[in-house]
């Protein structure tokens, strides 16, 4: 059916809407595309709907390319199948909880590894049923506590998620490749650039994990890549390697030194090389020891936890907490301190926490027989050449110090720099953590039970429409690729004489010919506005029946390049449909590779 203006559900929007900081916020909100309806939650306007459809048709098309089926499960979970594995504490506070009138428990669904396995669990029972592949579109839900970004971080999403179901792990690595190169070509069609990271799997469970973030100066998370090498990693994914150890034989005593005021690295640093100690400090030579409180999911204790890391660095928490999930994390407060006098604020070093039996972990270049100058656990002292291994035994090693450019990647080949990236999807390869709380298994071809093993995979059908806008726009408004845009062209008619009437039956002709047309036929509108518009609203082509119609001359204007072209009325439709068809035809040849 023929979009027209004049009677589409649309408003477009002059201001930003003054809680939108990105981009893709304010264009989405002023273009009519989406409303905000609470924090976190919005409402898709019909423009916004189509795009959102565009996208879970390409998303589709390819689910179907490697023999996924779609189901639709319902959003409202029961509390059971989360028990079972763990993740009805596990999620904490982002779960959003709620009762029946009978008082049973229920949740609103953030994903559906649990309830995928029960369905699996009770329709196939044989090795000859596997591998199978299901998917589904839905909203999920997050009790975010800073929704933002409007619909790049909301509580309410639009998601992609499937399964896969496999007899045996070599399977399971088959049906993951599937969906990783199924994923290229969702995004390669999409038009996005991006890169496949190594991640985290976090409460998800499992081995290996991977995601695809859309490269973008306001994206949320940071990732690194490698100058010699093809490495990329979440920030929270990068795993330090440790040096060789040393010999602790023949290394210098520990001793305690009067440190007056020097509570802080820089601090220390500038006295240990006005001490006169024969040699000269750098922060890399201190160990600084930070102080964390965690707890497990549903419990109420905390417990205190030390961190060493290079006094040059300082902790990332966002790397600590992805490391001791799904435990929580916070820093410790006065109160803390006050309980546990031994903890010397500012000069806390391994001893008092070995001795009082507190959990310490250490960062990997804290190895066998490295030295250090670290805090003496009292005031204004501090003790120089404390060995790793001789003089404290940390409890284990923990990658929780920040990760700065310039360090050496993990590979081996290069060093790191980082990058930003608004995350589009998400690969799992789980196991059987589902399957062993679900107790899902298949007789395998010997007659005996097998437990069946499990790979998840996610793409934010939302996320994905904001990373398009973040990507493609400019000063005037979205530039939609053709593939999700919710239209192929816009045909102006700027409102004098006839110029609305033959923009509407050449939308009508254009239609016919097999493309998607919205025409601006609202009378009493300025062509300024109407010019406005357009490309706020980001159709890649726009066809401008205006001031040369008189002459039989139309102007055909390219959203992405911005080029503007006079073109014949006479052959005005074969022309615009040739340019779409070219564009078409490239984005087919993308998707066939």
């Amino acid at each position: 059916m023929l979009l027209r203006m004049s009677t589409l559900f649309l408003r477009t929007l002059r201001e930003d809407p003054a809680d939108a900081e990105v981009p893709s916020h304010k264009l989405l909100a002023r273009g009519g595309y989406v409303r905000r309806a609470a924090p976190g939650v919005y409402s898709w306007m019909p423009l916004g709907k189509m795009v959102l459809d565009n996208v879970a048709d390409v998303i589709r098309a390819e689910m179907s390319r490697i023999g996924a089926q779609e189901v639709l499960l319902p959003a409202l979970l029961p509390r059971e199948l989360y028990e079972a594995s763990g993740r009805w504490t596990e999620y904490g506070d982002l779960l959003f909880r709620l009762q029946d009138r009978k008082g049973a428990d229920y949740l609103l669904g953030p994903t559906h590894e649990e309830l995928f396995a029960d369905l699996v669990k009770g329709e196939y029972s044989s090795y000859k049923d596997f591998p199978v592949f299901l998917y589904q579109i839905q909203e999920k839900f997050r009790d975010e506590a800073r929704p933002r970004a409007g619909i790049l971080r909301g509580r309410e999403f639009h998601m992609k998620d499937s399964y896969s179901f496999d007899i045996d792990d070599e399977g399971l690595q088959r049906s993951y490749e599937l969906h990783r190169d199924a994923y290229v070509r969702i995004f390669d069609q999409l038009g996005l650039d991006y890169a496949v990271v190594s991640a985290t799997s976090g409460a998800m469970g499992g081995s290996l994990s991977e995601e695809f973030l859309a490269e973008t100066p306001t994206g949320e998370d940071t990732f690194v890549r490698s100058t010699g090498s093809d490495y990329a990693a979440n920030v929270e994914a990068v795993r330090v390697a440790a040096p060789p150890a040393v010999p602790v034989e023949g290394q210098p005593e520990a001793q305690v030194h009067h440190t007056p005021d020097t509570p802080t690295i820089d601090t220390l640093v500038e006295f240990m090389n006005n001490a006169g100690l024969g040699r000269s400090f750098t922060a890399a030579d201190t160990l600084k020891n930070v102080l964390v409180k965690t707890r497990a999911p549903g419990e109420d204790e905390w417990q205190i936890l030390g961190v060493g890391v290079p006094g040059d660095r300082d902790v990332d928490m966002k790397r600590l907490e992805a490391a001791l999930d799904p435990h929580e994390v916070a820093l410790l407060d006065e109160a803390d301190f006050a309980a546990n006098p031994f903890l010397v604020k500012g000069y806390v070093g391994p001893t008092a926490l070995t001795q009082n039996k507190l959990r310490y972990l250490v960062d990997p270049r804290v190895a066998e027989g490295t030295r250090w100058v670290t805090g003496a656990d009292q005031v204004d002292h501090h003790v120089v050449d404390l060995v790793c291994g001789r003089d404290f035994t940390p409890d284990g090693v923990v990658d929780a110090a920040e990760v700065r450019e310039g360090d050496p990647a993990p590979d081996g080949q290069g060093t790191l720099y980082t990058a930003r990236g608004i995350e589009l999807g998400h690969v799992f390869q789980l196991g059987r953590k589902y399957a062993d709380a679900a107790e899902l298994d298949a007789l395998g071809p010997d007659g005996k039970p097998k437990r069946v093993t499990m790979g998840s995979y996610g793409i934010g059908v939302s996320r994905v429409v904001a990373a398009i806008v973040e990507q493609s726009h400019d000063e005037k408004g979205i530039v939609w690729p053709r593939r999700v845009a919710p239209a192929d062209v816009h045909v102006v008619g700027t409102g004098k004489g006839d110029q609305v009437a033959t923009a509407v039956r050449l939308a009508e002709d254009l239609e016919k010919a097999g493309l998607r047309v919205l025409v601006d036929d609202r009378k009493g509108v300025s062509p300024g506005v109407k010019f406005t518009d357009a490309e706020l609203l980001g159709v890649p082509t726009a066809l401008i029946v205006g001031k040369g119609l008189d002459d039989g001359v139309l102007e055909l204007r390219d959203r992405r390049s911005g080029e503007r072209t006079e073109i014949a009325l006479d052959s005005a439709v074969a022309t615009v449909v040739e340019a779409a068809g070219r564009e078409a035809a490239d984005r087919e040849a993308v998707s066939r590779v």
